[in-house]
């Protein structure tokens, strides 16, 4: 697989977990830009069959004809098994960290299969901004799967590598079971991702998963705890990137708001705001921080100021960054317009 694939798209991966062939033909022609005479060619079948499939009024289950889709469309193998494995759930299965304890030993390995997923992880992580995370929970799972299953024969900076990128996989899985209500399948998660990220030695990582657990406790209403464990994040030990330093300011920024000290609050999102702005470029940020754009720091600066109850300097903060809101984001959009037309009507 390459990073041109169709696999790479989340919207087909999410209709290979749920089975509906329907849908995989109909999204893998989308994803790859082709006709359905041309994936007819691909896969054995002829277009009116591939029709009748797309429009529901021919059911695929002969395992001939599935045996043809699969091949045809060149489905990557940590999808093969998916739904006869055991991603499905919300709990973690404890031979994740069976495997994970069996890290830097001596070996080689091929990184591949890892290098592909990182790949896809990276469009997982978009297709959760616009609410469709839920749907490829299955297919995360099981891409972790395949990732932990490499380690055992992994040592050194490829063993920290898989390390990482296990932490990212269960981080993304913590956020979508706490975002389903799942609150402690997400804790559970949450803490295998901070071992993980600790064990691959990433203060980014390790930084960002206990900001992660400060946001949880404050959207629990305990933003006393909250400051307490961002600040925690803040201190991180070894390197922290910009970014990673100024998502977790920001967020004791907003506890320290909640917590009735307005002046800290202050201190702490001029802090991160300052932060962001030393990374304005994609590529200097770690992966699962793509979106802190100077854009978004402003944005991050608006909600700060809110949370304190500064409607004034909210209202300026939120309307500049919503001017130059990049498209794609309408959760956040809708979220940071409340916000503005609110403090406007406050200020």
């Amino acid at each position: 697989m390459t990073a041109t694939s169709p696999w790479v798209d989340p919207r087909l991966r999410a209709a290979w977990a749920r089975g509906d062939w329907a849908a995989v033909l109909r999204e893998y022609r989308r994803a790859a830009g082709i006709s359905q005479s041309t994936l007819a060619g691909l896969v054995g079948l002829s277009q009116s069959d591939v029709s009748l499939i797309e429009r529901e009024r021919r059911i695929v289950k002969e395992i001939r004809v599935i045996e043809r889709l699969t091949e045809g469309l060149r489905v990557p193998a940590e999808l093969l098994n998916l739904r006869a494995s055991t991603a499905s759930g919300w709990a973690p299965d404890p031979e994740l960290t069976e495997r994970i304890a069996r890290a830097h030993t001596t070996g080689r390995t091929d990184t591949r299969s890892a290098d592909w997923i990182a790949r896809v992880l990276a469009e997982h992580r978009r297709a959760e901004d616009d609410g469709s995370g839920a749907g490829l929970w299955p297919v995360v799972r099981s891409q972790l799967d395949t990732v932990t299953h490499l380690i055992p024969g992994a040592s050194g900076p490829t063993a920290d590598r898989l390390l990482l990128l296990s932490a990212e996989h269960a981080h993304w899985l913590s956020w979508v079971a706490h975002g389903e209500g799942q609150h402690g399948a997400a804790l559970a998660w949450l803490g295998l991702a901070q071992g993980w990220a600790l064990d691959a030695g990433s203060a980014d990582m390790a930084s960002w998963i206990t900001r992660v657990r400060a946001y949880y406790q404050l959207g629990a209403g305990d933003p006393v705890r909250a400051l307490r464990t961002a600040e925690a994040a803040i201190g991180t030990p070894g390197d922290l990137s910009p970014s990673a330093a100024s998502i977790a300011a920001h967020t004791a920024s907003m506890a320290a708001a909640g917590a009735g000290d307005r002046d800290l609050a202050h201190r702490l999102a001029d802090q991160a705001y300052d932060a962001a702005l030393r990374a304005p470029d994609e590529g200097d940020r770690p992966g699962w921080l793509y979106w802190l754009s100077p854009t978004r720091a402003r944005l991050l600066l608006g909600e700060a100021a809110y949370a304190a109850r500064d409607w004034r300097r909210a209202a300026d903060a939120l309307g500049e960054g919503l001017d130059d809101l990049e498209i794609g984001y309408p959760r956040d959009a809708a979220f940071y317009r409340m916000r503005l037309e609110d403090a406007r009507l406050r200020s």
